[in-house]
């Protein structure tokens, strides 16, 4: 797995639409959704937004990273996202993922690693697994503290709600 770290200028864009990420993942904790958030964005524009929305459209694929995907590929006519850069707080799943290798996303920058499910070599590799035809340039760790917190503290809250209930 090859995973690059980008230029100066190229941190900043990525703190910038990570920030709006993060604000997906607020919306999806008030929903009391897990809250990981995604923004697609293709030359420095957002094309799309989304936040885990599983439970309440009662759809197992209902993930940010694909809803933003789907909204994405509505908006630009093509399914494929060639020129576009996906930024999600979580690393994506084995399922998030092969959605991300399918539109033939250039990048995905991600904040906090899943060692639990993470699919780009923390869990699984299914991003630029050898296998696969499409190379996407990944960057992790982008406010990688603030992502994992607010998966941490969903989380928590919600184990010390069943043991009080």
């Amino acid at each position: 797995m090859h995973i690059t770290q980008p230029p100066a200028d190229t941190i900043i864009r990525d703190e910038h639409f990570m920030r709006r990420a993060v604000r997906e993942a607020r919306r999806a904790l008030e929903e009391d959704e897990v809250p990981v958030g995604a923004v697609v964005v293709e030359d420095g524009r957002v094309l799309a937004r989304a936040h885990n929305r599983p439970v309440h459209l009662k759809d197992p694929s209902a993930h940010a990273e694909v809803l933003a995907l789907r909204r994405a590929a509505r908006k630009l006519g093509n399914y494929r996202l060639t020129g576009c850069t996906l930024y999600v707080t979580i690393e994506p799943c084995a399922m998030c993922a092969g959605a991300i290798t399918q539109a033939r996303l250039r990048r995905v920058v991600f904040g906090a690693s899943d060692p639990k499910a993470g699919a780009s070599g923390s869990a699984l590799t299914v991003l630029n697994h050898p296998k696969l035809n499409h190379r996407v340039e990944v960057s992790q760790g982008v406010l990688a503290k603030e992502c994992a917190a607010i998966i941490h503290d969903f989380f928590r809250r919600r184990r010390k709600q069943r043991n009080t209930d």
